[in-house]
This record gives C-alpha cells, structure tokens and sequence, in this order.
C-alpha cells in the first residue's frame, strides 16, 4: 500500500460573491465555514496531501466562478486540486483544468451519460477523471438480491443506491456495480461519500469503503463520516481507501491536518510528510 492521503473537502456555494466554503449533514442544513482559497492555502501549508473543490450549487454562471476559486487557489497551493459539481462535457472539464485544477470529478454527468468517463480519461488522462459515488444505503428486499450488490452489515444485508444532483435524485443504480463499470470505462479514481454519513461525526461507512475498495484497482477516496482522526485511522486499518477526505473536523479547528498526520504516524500508519509540513 502507497502512503495514504488526506485530504480536506472544499464543499462551495458560489452564488456570492468569490463563492463560500459551507457543510452540512446529510447533504442538508448548510452553514459557510469559510473562503475556498484562503481555506485551501491554510490546508496546504498545515500538510494537505490534496484539496478537493465541489460546486454544490453548480449552475452555468457560477461554473465561471469555480475557475477563477480554482486560478487565485492555484497561485499559492501547490498540491493537486480536484475541482467538480456540474461537469457534463469535455469543454466543461477544460475550463477546470485551464484554471489550474489537476483533477475533476464527475457524478451526475457520468450517470446520465457514462461515456463521459470514456471521453474524459480519453482526452486528459484516467489520472485527471474521477467519479464521484454519492451513496445510500437501502434495506435489501426479498426480490431484490440477484441485481443488487448485497453487503452485510450490523443491521441486516443492504446494498447501496447511487444519487445525482447533490443528493436529491436517486438513480435505481448499484454503487458497487456503477463503481466497476466506471473503472472499466477509464476512471483513476473513485470518490466514494456516504450518504448517510455526510455531516454526522459517526465515521465513515466501513462496510461500503471496505467492499468498493477490495474490488476496484483503481485508488478510492473514503468520505463522509469524519468527526476525529480515530476516524481516519479506522478507515485505514479496515479498508483499503487510499485516501480519506474530510470538512469539518479541519474547517471548524477542531483538528489541523498535521496534527491529523501526525496521530496516523504514531499508529504506524504510511503517510506523506512534505512541503510547508516540514518548512
């Protein structure tokens, strides 16, 4: 296993003015936690492995204001940046990576039409495409087992229904089995988020990280759940996420990314300690 990463989530609201950083639960309750890009430099100099930028709100005028977060965000943070939320073409994706992004994530582009995974790695490279997973959790009925991925869990089998435009659209697709078709079609990489995590501080989903990451090739982006770093030294431990995002526990101080770093290595946890870090 490589170092794992940590990475804090930028979830953005840019119907105001430079776009503000806001958390929820369950996709739900929203309140600002700040600037993107002063959010992002903090992050980059406490040791952030990445930075991820979604557009929650991801209307046509307000994708032009991603890239200008994404080109001021660029000019003092250099790790990777991952920018999405609206992105349904390839002209979309270019302007992300024309404003510095290295990254852009996919969700309800790729459902809606799932050669844009094939477009996408095609034209930028699998290490440029990810798709994101936003994933709940349903009680497996009776008729239901011989077209759903069926995961065990403490509370009876479930399987796990894929979700479009930020959580308020539910698909009828198997989290599992999009996830496979996805990396088959060329994605580098999976951000997997937990619905019914998202916002609570409980942990993350291990059941759903653990299956998705045993079965893919491709690296998978642990989210939703994260309350403290015992967290992420779960997720670590009993999965095979090679990354863990977090909002929260980094936007409301509650926890730096070094101190975050620094608890994972004293559990023997691989980990990248470079840049500002170590400044």
């Amino acid at each position: 296993m490589l170092c794992r990463r940590i990475i804090p989530c930028l979830d953005c609201d840019l119907g105001v003015p430079e776009g503000r950083v806001v958390k929820g639960v369950e996709f739900e309750e929203l309140q600002p936690a700040g600037s993107p890009p002063e959010l992002a430099k903090k992050y980059y100099h406490e040791g952030a492995d990445e930075i991820v930028f979604l557009d929650i709100t991801a209307s046509l005028d307000r994708r032009e204001t991603m890239g200008e977060v994404i080109e001021k965000t660029s000019k003092n943070v250099f790790i990777p940046l991952t920018a999405g939320g609206g992105v349904k073409n390839i002209e979309d994706a270019r302007k992300l990576f024309n404003s510095g992004a290295d990254k852009v994530t996919v969700n309800t582009g790729a459902i809606r039409s799932p050669n844009l995974v094939d477009r996408l790695s095609n034209r930028f490279g699998s290490q440029a495409c990810v798709v994101a997973i936003d994933a709940k959790r349903r009680p497996l009925k009776e008729d239901e087992g011989g077209d759903k991925s069926v995961i065990p869990t403490s509370s009876g089998e479930v399987w796990y229904e894929c979700s479009i435009y930020g959580g308020n659209e539910f698909t009828g697709k198997d989290a599992i089995r999009w996830a496979k078709e996805v990396e088959k079609r060329g994605a580098g990489e999976i951000l997997l988020t937990s619905m019914d995590r998202d916002g609570t501080k409980d942990g993350y989903d291990i059941p759903l990280t653990k299956k998705i990451s045993k079965e893919l090739s491709i690296p998978v982006i642990a989210s939703g759940g994260c309350g403290n770093p015992e967290h992420i030294y779960e997720v670590f431990r009993e999965t095979e996420a090679s990354a863990a995002l977090a909002a929260s526990i980094f936007h409301y101080d509650k926890y730096s990314v070094s101190e975050v770093k620094n608890y994972l290595e004293n559990r023997e946890i691989s980990i990248r300690k470079v840049g500002p870090l170590d400044l």
